[in-house]
């Protein structure tokens, strides 16, 4: 594998244009992944003396080849995966050949550890999929096959493992060989190749092995350090802008990593979200300024011209990028909380994190099959084909093309936590057409004539609570001052508006998203809106807040135990739920999320609701919404 002196020129520039390449290992359960990338550390001399020392004695206490090295414990390195013999994360290892760099994945085989082979396979250029010899193909083998596709990665290596179980069978490889060609016709691979191969025993891992004689293909390493994968300096220049570098007055740059393409002084650049065009004057890097940049570089791009760039814009050249807030994608649902349809997340893409939910879910693929499934929920580690809807337009481009602004997270408002792994996969035609309508009569007008400024005031609490009581008052206090209101009661707004819905979790979480544009509206109008529902998801109501401008929101925590509202129990709902006549009630068999930090704060308990209403009154006056 080493160059001679004479190909030395030659041997330099095939590996600076091969590049590193990350690839992952998947299969199903003990097909031997592990060991494989043990077995290639080892053949790539990348384990000392006194690793392999130690991996000696780990074999004999935890190892499952008898008295042979179990390579598999180089990589297994939780406890509980070298107890289990299973691998249950994802281990990333790094290593080097005469020829390449690589990072390789190894990711779990257990159908419940879904969502961690697909964290591997984001960041991966191609898949290592390993299938039993005397097995063949499985249902995880379908099910890896899929989300390896699903991820962008389109060059798969089949690694028909532990030949040496089958008697060095060729008859059982061309069977399994065929076989899954047949299965992943339909997946999008740019290419396949199978190889038999034994990790354990090494045989076809670096160079041919003489139980084989009667495959003549590449060995699997061999294979990795020359395989072409696709050149992502060939696209078009895509830049997401991470900072805007202003140390001082002299000085403005844009810093960002280049997703694709090249670019170099002198040439022209565009702002994706406004069209705007620029000069490249300089390209600065901690090292000084550069003649040019390519795919994975890290610079500061000065510009000639004075252009309005911020963080989550993308500067690119050539074909114009798409700028929408709707989007179809491929998603990864990670989450053990189900996703339900107009629930709001966090979407980060890019440089750019903008409040988002998914507005329909199109099927679901039952991944063993691949066949479309209707859907109305999604559970952990299931895929999806989904709309989305965002709160901001961004800059995205199919996965396919480039997977910096094809791809994506959402993230639980609450506890920040990543739910799910997306792939843009359609930007609609019309998706960034339409557009909030400018009126010369804007919100600010309506507002002045009536001398008040625009909010919603949301109270929140259990049934029984005091709500409706308490909001009722408010605006009675507040129409005897002059001020224009309106209300949105939970039970009235469901007479009409809602009438479709239920009060399963997905109806309740589409019951306040309609209501929250619903108050958005009427804030648009210049409206001092009052919204009294139980709203028992904080995100729910996180993502109604995130509807609103500065100070526009106002949740107020109509803060009542749960035992007063049963024994008040006006409407005898506490009754009829604790009898089972009606499911899933706030309170009872249901959960109610309290705000944590509400703008204001009514103990029911400790005085009447007149009162209470002053102190909203007086709360709502002390924040300047009125005068008088």
């Amino acid at each position: 594998m080493t160059a001679t002196t004479g190909d030395l020129a030659g041997f330099l520039r095939e590996q600076a244009e091969l590049g590193e390449l990350r690839f992952l290992t998947c299969g199903s359960v003990d097909d031997g992944k592990s060991t494989l990338i043990g077995r290639l550390l080892h053949e790539a001399g990348q384990i000392l003396d006194d690793q392999l020392a130690t991996l000696e004695k780990d074999s004999v206490r935890h190892g499952t080849t008898g008295g042979d090295i179990d390579f598999a414990l180089l990589v297994d390195g939780l406890e509980a995966e070298r107890e289990q013999g299973i691998t249950i994360d994802v281990a990333y290892r790094f290593f080097t050949t005469d020829r390449r760099r690589f990072m390789v994945a190894d990711t779990p085989g257990h159908e419940q550890y879904t969502r961690n082979m697909a964290t591997g396979a984001a960041n991966a250029d191609l898949a290592v999929l390993l299938v039993d010899a005397r097995h063949g193909l499985m249902t995880q083998t379908r099910r890896h096959a899929f989300v390896v596709s699903l991820m962008g990665i389109r060059h798969v290596v089949l690694a028909v493992n532990k030949i040496d179980l089958v008697d060095f069978s060729e008859a059982r490889f061309d069977e399994i060989r065929v076989a899954f060609e047949a299965m992943s016709r339909r997946l999008g691979f740019v290419s396949v190749q199978a190889i038999p191969i034994s990790a354990r025993f090494g045989d076809s891992i670096t160079t041919h092995s003489p139980r084989l004689p009667w495959y003549d293909g590449p060995a699997l390493l061999a294979y990795l350090e020359a395989v072409d994968i696709s050149d992502s300096t060939q696209r078009p220049f895509r830049m997401p802008v991470q900072w805007v570098n202003r140390p001082d007055q002299s000085f403005r740059g844009y810093a960002g990593t280049i997703a694709t393409g090249a670019i170099a002084p002198g040439e022209r650049i565009s702002v994706a979200s406004s069209g705007v065009g620029a000069t490249v004057k300089r390209i600065v890097t901690m090292d000084g300024d550069r003649l040019s940049a390519r795919a994975g570089d890290a610079v500061t791009i000065v510009l000639e011209e004075e252009v309005d760039i911020s963080r989550g814009d993308v500067v690119t050249t050539g074909v114009a990028v798409a700028v929408t807030d709707r989007f179809d994608a491929n998603l990864v649902w990670l989450s053990e909380a189900p996703l339900y349809p107009s629930r709001g997340y966090l979407l980060k893409l890019g440089t750019s994190t903008v409040a988002a939910s998914v507005t329909r879910i199109l099927h679901r693929v039952d991944i063993n099959s691949y066949e479309r499934v209707m859907a109305d929920t999604l559970r952990m580690n299931d895929v999806a084909h989904v709309t989305l809807s965002l709160g901001a337009m961004v800059a995205v481009e199919q996965y396919a093309a480039n997977k910096d602004l094809g791809g994506f997270i959402l993230i639980d408002r609450l506890t920040h936590s990543t739910v799910a792994v997306g792939m843009v996969s359609a930007v609609s035609d019309a998706a960034g057409g339409v557009v909030w309508q400018k009126q010369t009569v804007d919100k600010l007008a309506r507002a002045g004539l009536k001398q008040q400024h625009p909010a919603t005031v949301w109270f929140t609490g259990l049934s029984g609570a005091g709500k409706s009581t308490i909001a009722n008052l408010v605006e009675q206090k507040l129409h005897a001052i002059g001020r224009h209101t309106y209300t949105l009661d939970g039970d009235n707004v469901r007479h009409g508006l809602n009438r479709d819905l239920g009060f399963a979790e997905a109806d309740r979480i589409e019951n306040i998203r309609r209501a929250a544009e619903a108050a958005k509206l009427m804030v648009e109008a210049g409206l001092i809106v009052l919204v009294s529902f139980i709203s028992p998801y904080r995100g729910d109501r996180d993502a109604a807040r995130a509807l609103h401008g500065p100070g526009e929101f106002i949740e107020v925590f109509v803060d009542t135990p749960v035992d007063e509202c049963r024994r008040r129990d006006p409407k005898g709902l506490y009754k009829r739920a604790d009898a089972g006549l009606i499911a899933n009630f706030t309170g009872v068999s249901a959960p109610y999320e309290a705000p944590e930090n509400p703008e204001i704060r009514l103990y029911t308990t400790s005085a009447p609701a007149e009162v209470l209403a002053e102190r909203v009154v007086a709360a709502l006056r002390a924040r300047g919404l009125f005068v008088g």
